[in-house]
């Protein structure tokens, strides 16, 4: 990774993309440094270190911790990747848009993006309005505002709304002039932000007494080999053989060729991960909402139940990981498309005739790797929650953060590389 970013830095061009990416993450970070006006950010921040297992951890470890602050830039880019998401899965339901994104060629990609932008604007309005409310809500009735009036609500709201569709559009600058995908860019940063005050909360720990240094061997341990499995898994996948027939067009021959249909294990990313938490801390984020039943009583119990350090929530959480993995695997992957578009080609598995049998198969091929990369998932979900349950300690790291974190790392590498060899054709070429 080092020996390739060095070598794409000798190129001028590449050198020109990075240092532009990393100018936007600059201004990522200036931008989440620069809190909002009427905002008791102290109290803000206690505040939500005790709603830490609520969906509103969630964003804060996504926002890099900006929400916590009460930032310009504090819902982040979530508002983009919740309307992406759902827009990609309207386009399954709606004819009209699975038309405009198939048939509309160019054009038709630029509507669809159109759409994502001003449901991205949206989508922020309303996260932006409930951030309010919780604002003047406050801790145990004390309102979070220094002040309030129609004008502190709009200056607030207008602050959140703006930065995170100025997010937006720096991570489609980042998509034209920098390297890589400027959203997973964005994520990266946020999370990387985090990692100092992790490492001193660990040290912390430790020198109070409350984790022991073979304790912290572990978790380093246990992340490295974390690391480690999810390099191992990104880029693995199921490559199935298929075969084109010969056929001849005028005095040419085409055909006769062998290759391949990849399918990658884990095709659906940390989507799962991210839709399986939100959906699970729905009863932890409503009971943290609610007035604090007497110890010992019936809903006393019931809240230690669904608490996010509880088995029950750890089971429920894998089995929602896995059923998310086959939501999305189907949504992604259509046996049926794939064997017509074979079958059209001229090609075919072998072992099975075109049509039908083919399209099984390729189902089949399809739900035992998904099975696999959900339980990969699961794995690497429940895993940091366990050791924060064992070690009576939260250590800060979670899974869908290490997943993105390693993914975007990743990927960022693999462009710079697709960019480096682009350059030695063409130079070649010429």
């Amino acid at each position: 990774m080092i020996q390739t970013i060095r070598k794409a830095w000798g190129i001028p061009e590449l050198r020109k993309k990075i240092l532009f990416t990393l100018l936007i993450l600059v201004i990522y970070r200036i931008g989440s440094a620069i809190p909002v006006p009427y905002v008791n950010v102290q109290m803000l921040e206690s505040y939500l270190d005790s709603m830490g297992t609520t969906i509103l951890g969630l964003y804060n470890v996504m926002s890099g911790g900006a929400f916590a602050q009460a930032t310009v830039f504090a819902l982040g880019i979530q508002p983009y990747i919740n309307s992406s998401i759902i827009i990609q899965l309207l386009t399954v339901a709606i004819p009209a848009l699975e038309r405009m994104q198939r048939e509309g060629g160019e054009e038709g990609k630029k509507k669809i993006q159109s759409i994502t932008r001003y449901s991205t604007v949206a989508i922020a309005f309303l996260q932006a309005l409930g951030y309010y409310f919780i604002l003047q809500r406050g801790m145990n009735g004390v309102s979070m505002l220094t002040s309030e009036g129609i004008w502190v609500a709009l200056v607030i709201m207008v602050s959140w709304v703006a930065g995170s569709s100025f997010l937006m559009w720096l991570g489609e600058q980042c998509n034209e002039f920098g390297v890589g995908n400027g959203i997973s860019m964005i994520l990266f940063a946020g999370i990387i932000s985090r990692v100092p005050t992790m490492v001193s909360s660990l040290y912390s720990l430790t020198v109070s007494g409350q984790l022991f240094w073979p304790w912290v061997l572990v978790i380093v341990v246990g992340i490295l080999a974390l690391i480690v499995l999810i390099v191992f898994v990104n880029d693995a996948e199921r490559r199935i053989p298929v075969q084109y027939a010969k056929r001849q067009v005028g005095r040419r021959m085409y055909g006769g060729q062998t290759s391949n249909l990849p399918m990658k294990v884990n095709m659906s990313g940390v989507l799962p991960i991210i839709f399986a938490q939100s959906i699970a801390t729905i009863p932890a984020t409503i009971g943290a909402f609610l007035p604090a039943p007497e110890e010992g009583s019936f809903w006393a119990g019931v809240l230690s139940a669904i608490d996010t350090k509880s088995f029950l929530y750890l089971i429920i959480y894998f089995l929602l990981i896995i059923g998310f993995s086959y939501f999305y695997a189907t949504i992604q992957f259509n046996p049926v498309e794939i064997s017509n578009n074979l079958k059209r080609n001229g090609g075919f598995i072998p072992g099975f005739r075109p049509g039908k049998p083919t399209s099984d198969f390729i189902a089949k091929v399809l739900a035992k790797i998904t099975l696999f990369g959900a339980i990969y998932l699961g794995i690497v979900a429940i895993l940091p929650l366990l050791a924060d349950k064992f070690s009576k300690t939260s250590i800060g790291v979670g899974g869908t953060s290490v997943i993105i974190v390693v993914g975007v790392a990743l990927e960022t590498v693999q462009v710079l590389e697709n960019q480096m060899l682009m350059r030695q054709y063409k130079g070649f070429l010429d």
